[in-house]
């Protein structure tokens, strides 16, 4: 089984209005002031990302790529041959985008102080341990660090490798997601932990550094490997789990069975 024979099939996908949300944050730009041509440019890059790791995409991701291709062209034409629109702004063709992602922003912020709270009331009452016998707080998990944060260290691990290597000469290394799962599992002692970047330093093709990612991926979905970010857009950090990690998290998951 080859790279481009391996579906990914992730849970942990948030929605098109998410992976928006991710790019103006990145850029340190006001919603009202997003650029139609900059956000649809860098929204594609990622849906093509998503499409050469043969990663399944819901609809609604190719919905919103052809919405922003049309909002695109819409910003092209001089302003007396725009289409009328009932709910546009000053005749801003990016109008109706920005509500949207102004609205999705107020549910998304209202859910996560939410859950904030519900976690305060939780441990109110709990017994508090003393501090020898606290456990080590454990690193995020691939589902609280944004997948579109190691979408986009891929691309940038992707891009570098694409710069410093000859493609002229071929060589034959037919990697599997599998035997890149054992080798990242025997170089990954228990508990260690290297930057992302370090995973792909013996790599010697485009495809070797497809396959190490959709296995780094696989190992996180079977809670093997966590990833830390120190900040947004800081370096990640790949760790493998602990033994009494793993083993817990098992018994967590057959009792919830």
């Amino acid at each position: 089984m080859e790279a481009n024979d391996y579906k990914v099939r992730l849970e942990i996908f948030e929605g098109p209005l998410d992976l928006l949300l991710y790019l103006i944050k990145k850029d340190e730009v006001d919603i009202h002031a997003i650029s139609i041509e900059r956000i649809t440019r860098q929204y594609l890059n990622y849906i093509n990302t998503f499409k050469l790791l043969n990663i399944d995409l819901a609809s609604e991701f190719i919905v919103m790529a052809a919405n922003l291709m049309y909002l695109k062209s819409r910003t092209l034409l001089p302003r007396i041959d725009q289409p009328p629109e009932e709910d546009a702004e000053e005749d801003d063709p990016r109008w109706e985008l920005i509500r949207q992602l102004i609205e999705y922003k107020k549910f998304k912020d209202a859910a996560g102080f939410l859950s904030l709270r519900e976690l305060e009331q939780e441990g109110r009452f709990a017994h508090q341990p003393d501090s020898a016998d606290a456990p080590a707080e454990e690193p995020a998990t691939l589902a609280e660090i944004s997948i579109f944060d190691l979408i986009r260290a891929f691309q940038n691990v992707l891009k570098r490798f694409e710069e410093s290597h000859d493609f002229g000469d071929i060589i034959d290394d037919r990697f599997t997601v599998s035997d890149k799962i054992d080798l990242l599992m025997a170089r990954f002692q228990p508990g260690e932990s290297r930057r992302f970047e370090e995973l792909f330093q013996s790599a010697t093709t485009k495809a070797e550094v497809i396959v190490t990612f959709l296995a780094l991926l696989e190992l996180m979905k079977l809670n093997q490997f966590v990833i830390r970010q120190s900040d947004l857009l800081g370096d990640i950090v790949i760790e493998r789990r602990s033994t009494s990690a793993v083993n817990a998290l098992e018994a967590e998951e057959m009792g919830a069975e």
